[in-house]
């Protein structure tokens, strides 16, 4: 079984308001060294047999992202480790 990551962000040109409210919330959290925060979207794809790249990137480009203000990255992922924080 293959996993594959699309990793979807905003392009850098297009204002992104969800980053900025979290920006403007750390300085409450008494976060003040962050200079900017975009926000995307990660999507895993889990294949039966073999990962093909150019299927995700037909995919991710119809279907994941909205290519005239997204753009999108793909990576194959070996099993990763938990998450922290997950009970499982």
């Amino acid at each position: 079984m293959a996993r594959v990551v699309v990793d979807v962000m905003l392009k850098p040109e297009i204002l992104d308001p969800q980053g900025q409210a979290v920006a403007n919330a750390l300085p409450r959290l008494g976060v003040s060294d962050v200079s900017s925060v975009r926000i995307g979207r990660r999507i895993e794809i889990e294949f039966t047999g073999e990962a093909d790249l150019d299927r995700v990137r037909e995919i991710a480009d119809k279907l994941l992202a909205n290519p005239v203000i997204e753009d999108f990255t793909i990576h194959e992922v070996a099993d990763e480790p938990v998450p922290a924080g997950d009970p499982s």
